[in-house]
């Protein structure tokens, strides 16, 4: 939150309905297995996870014997940074709840869909832990960045590292010194965020917008609007250099 009020960055809640929007796998955790899914599991619109296609001698085997209300479960997903950054986990999130067999469907139907209800949900992020209850999920919203951010950040960094040096003109000039690299990690409706590496450890910075993107096409205008308020920056600062007087 800006010191105006105004929101600047998703909630937790929406970063992690981003990221349940846009994983491709997922880790399965239970008392007996830990099963890596690659494709097999879908999210609907208001975040409910559903593992399409579960294996048959793994889940299934533990559901037969457990109670009534399902099998106890954890789906882990990791948010992986779509530019060539040093470390390029983003976040990590992790829903505890219980595992069933998918509505219209019983354990005499053979193997098929199972859905997983969420209990709670934990995000993490930059090493700091948040704990998202399971009924904020629901009502919040993927970001609308989210299905296009990797191809946008790819874009960026690979055809425009002019750009990218530009927009770092924003920041506080002493997070630059000793850079390495500077590369684009985060997109979305709020701002982009920069990451800085240094020859030890990283810092990431964020570059507000003047107003919320609604949707992907307005991320170019916005990231323009963002290298011309570099210009303006770098430009008072080369007048005021021009005019101190000399000693």
């Amino acid at each position: 939150m800006s010191d105006t009020g105004l929101r600047t960055e998703p909630t937790p809640a929406e970063r992690a309905r981003s990221i349940l929007a846009t994983a491709g796998s997922l880790t399965v955790v239970t008392a007996d297995h830990r099963i890596e899914m690659i494709g097999m599991h879908a999210v609907d619109s208001s975040g409910r996870l559903t593992l399409t296609d579960p294996p048959a001698d793994h889940l299934h085997s533990e559901l037969a014997h457990a109670p009534a209300q399902g099998l106890q479960a954890e789906a882990e997903f990791t948010d992986i940074a779509p530019t060539p950054v040093r470390d390029r986990v983003r976040a990590r999130l992790t829903l505890s709840g219980r595992l069933a067999h998918a509505p219209g469907r019983t354990g005499a139907d053979g193997p098929g869909p199972l859905r997983f209800t969420a209990t709670r949900a934990v995000l993490t992020e930059g090493g700091i832990l948040t704990l998202i209850p399971a009924g904020a999920l629901a009502p919040a919203r993927p970001d609308p960045l989210a299905q296009d951010e990797a191809e946008l950040l790819g874009h960026l960094g690979s055809a425009h590292t002019d750009t990218v040096a530009k927009l770092s003109r924003l920041l506080t000039p002493r997070l630059l010194l000793g850079t390495t690299a500077i590369h684009p990690i985060r997109l979305d409706r709020y701002g982009l965020v920069l990451r800085l590496e240094y020859a030890r450890g990283h810092a990431d910075a964020r570059l507000p917008f003047a107003a919320p993107v609604r949707h992907s096409g307005q991320a170019a205008e916005h990231i323009r609007a963002l290298v011309a308020r570099a210009a303006r920056a770098a430009h008072g600062c080369s007048l005021h250099n021009r005019r101190r007087p000399q000693p």
